[in-house]
């Protein structure tokens, strides 16, 4: 009878009863731990609540992962050491379970470090004038990520027996040549420190760098996004940044506008010198500009079939660019015509002789 019994079958050097058991011990940690930390939350964040900073209550939310991953790996633990197993694979396993632990002791690091500066330098790095801007504080945290997962990989390959000294000598060798076929990443990781050192401009911001002008929508350490004005998004190695000029719109102290206009050469001297009185006046009168001892107004040049006027002005930083030159250009246009003064437009004039 107990022949025929399925459970007392042998599958790889245990019984399909031992396998069940296991898988069940593994099930009973994954619930275990899900119940475990629901108690203990309800407890601590009653106790969290009652103090004035978030610290405690993010440390919390953050190590509830790497906390449940801790117990299943403890169940998986029991599970696979009442199993049977030759000798190679129960070295394996025993290798693996400490290099997995030694990880989960690194993600549980790095959701503490995350907290801290989750709570004390992102509030830091909104506040006007900090040295410490947000997407310089998002790259830090990426590099000390990336530097602690690499700690708790070496650790946990030299605490489960395995030669990281050969294996990192190894990896310098084949290093050297990839470091070589990849110089142009290099020197875009350069040019990416380079923009959170120097700072020339920020996420939010509008710059024009050769032919592209947009805002920047995400700073890494290969790349630059920009957000064209015709709403393309295009993707610039950081490498362009540090040999090129670069044109930070957004920190201009006034947008300035370069206007042409052109009387018609019928036009007296009184009357040309009266229409540059007027665009005087309006660039004084006008609150949307600024600057006005920078305002320029001069008679440029006898063109073709005018005579030419430029007119210089600021247009205030907070101000609409495109509605403030509207305005502006209105006021010239009802001005002039007010005062009879006739804009130009290319005309020819020809002269007959009669030959007799």
């Amino acid at each position: 009878m107990q022949m025929n019994n399925p459970f007392l079958k042998t599958y790889y050097y245990n019984t399909l009863e031992d396998w069940l058991i296991s898988a069940a011990i593994i099930t009973g940690a994954i619930l275990t731990a899900k119940a475990v930390y629901w108690l203990f939350s309800i407890a601590l964040k009653q106790v969290t609540s009652r103090t004035k900073t978030s610290l405690d209550d993010l440390i919390i939310e953050r190590m509830q992962h790497p906390v449940l991953m801790l117990i299943v790996l403890l169940g998986i633990r029991f599970a696979l050491e009442r199993l049977e197993f030759t000798e190679r694979v129960d070295l394996w396993i025993q290798r693996g379970f400490i290099f997995i632990i030694t990880l989960n002791i690194a993600w549980f690091l790095i959701s503490i470090i995350d907290s801290l500066i989750e709570t004390y330098l992102v509030p830091y790095s909104k506040v006007e004038g900090n040295r410490i801007d947000e997407q310089m504080l998002l790259v830090t945290k990426r590099i000390v990520r990336a530097l602690i997962w690499s700690i708790g990989i070496i650790a946990g390959l030299n605490n489960a027996g395995f030669d990281v000294g050969a294996l990192i000598a190894g990896l310098g060798i084949g290093g050297l040549a990839l470091a070589l076929a990849a110089q142009d990443t290099v020197k875009n990781i350069f040019g990416g420190m380079v923009i959170f050192i120097d700072k020339p401009f920020r996420i939010g911001d509008q710059i024009k760098i050769d032919a592209i002008e947009g805002f920047v929508e995400y700073i890494g350490i290969r790349s630059t996004r920009l957000r064209t004005l015709n709403g393309r998004l295009v993707t610039i190695p950081n490498l362009q940044f540090s040999d090129r000029p670069i044109e930070n719109i957004s920190i201009e102290t006034g947008r300035r506008v370069n206007t042409t206009l052109g009387l018609t050469y019928d036009t007296s001297a009184m009357r040309v010198e009266l229409a540059l009185k007027l665009l005087r006046e309006i660039s004084n009168n006008n609150k949307h500009l600024i600057e006005h001892e920078r305002t320029m107004i001069f008679f440029e040049k006898f063109n073709a079939y005018s005579l030419d006027m430029n007119f210089y002005y600021f247009i205030r930083k907070e101000q609409d660019i495109l509605a403030t030159q509207s305005i502006i250009n209105l006021q010239i246009l009802k001005t002039f015509n007010e005062n009879g003064l006739e804009f130009a437009f290319p005309t020819q004039t020809v002269y007959r002789k009669t030959v007799e």
